[in-house]
């Protein structure tokens, strides 16, 4: 009845699930109790009881326990909830269930180069928090991530002139972020340690052996780097179309002629 009048209440799928497994876990608990009172019943004292019980699940059920205690470690500590997204181990995606032998996840990656669904779940016991580290995209001291897009352009080209061209591109996709995140960064200094780190879209330059290398770095929303590298690529390949001193590097062979390009001093 408590689920019913819930559910006439709210259509929020998150809320209806919170509810619904709430209610499990207090159904569970309340035949546990009860079942817990016939079996003692039925010997002479608790002591005989936990020996005999501890005894048997610690040679039988000890993945099942180690689950089990995975499971109030997840509940009690909250490293991640439904609706996060994480990466344990090799596995990465969205939590859509937890139970109390195995969370789910809703696949991302893989084989898609990209932070999307696969369309797979994969099924996770809880016992594996105690031994792979996690990773939270969407929950902790910062909501949001910092992305990089490589640009190399070839050693000819005006890099100064490209490298003002991308400054102006990342700071029009992520300037809007900045406040955002500034006050999500003071919220989390009350909590953690944190080095204030610069919010502000950067441009890097380096020197690769096809061309100069000028790396944007960026915010964005955890599930949207996809769509916001997408859209900063479009506005690189318009922008670079306007100039003829800026052109893509790619891997190329030259042949030097020593005696034809050599220095004077050298040739002589």
């Amino acid at each position: 009845m408590i689920l019913k009048g819930v559910w006439r209440r709210t259509e929020n799928s998150r809320t209806r699930y919170q509810w619904r497994k709430t209610s499990d876990y207090v159904a569970f608990t309340i035949a546990v109790l009860l079942l817990g009172r016939v079996w003692l019943e039925g010997f002479q004292t608790v002591a005989t009881f936990l020996g005999l019980a501890s005894a048997g699940l610690a040679i039988a059920m000890k993945d099942p326990l180690v689950n089990v205690a995975g499971w109030l470690f997840i509940v009690w500590r909250r490293p991640f909830d439904v609706g996060d997204r994480i990466q344990i181990g090799v596995h990465a995606g969205d939590v859509i269930d937890l139970r109390v032998f195995q969370f789910t996840l809703m696949e991302i990656g893989n084989w898609v180069k990209a932070d999307q669904s696969t369309g797979r779940i994969i099924h996770i016991p809880n016992g594996k928090v105690f031994v792979d580290s996690q990773t939270n995209y969407t929950k902790g001291w910062f909501d949001y991530i910092w992305n990089e897009i490589p640009v190399l352009v070839t050693f000819e080209s005006d890099w100064r002139k490209a490298k003002q061209i991308l400054q102006a591109i990342a700071a029009s996709h992520s300037d809007h972020l900045i406040p955002l995140a500034e006050q999500k960064l003071k919220e989390s200094s009350r909590e953690f340690v944190i080095l204030t780190p610069n919010l502000n879209p950067e441009v890097f330059t380096s020197v690769e052996a096809s061309g100069i290398l000028l790396t944007m770095r960026h915010l964005c929303e955890p599930r949207n780097r996809r769509d916001s590298s997408q859209k900063i690529w479009e506005a690189i390949l318009d922008e670079f179309a306007g100039h003829q001193d800026i052109d893509f590097a790619y891997p190329t062979q030259r042949y030097y002629n020593h005696d034809l390009e050599g220095k004077n001093t050298l040739q002589q």
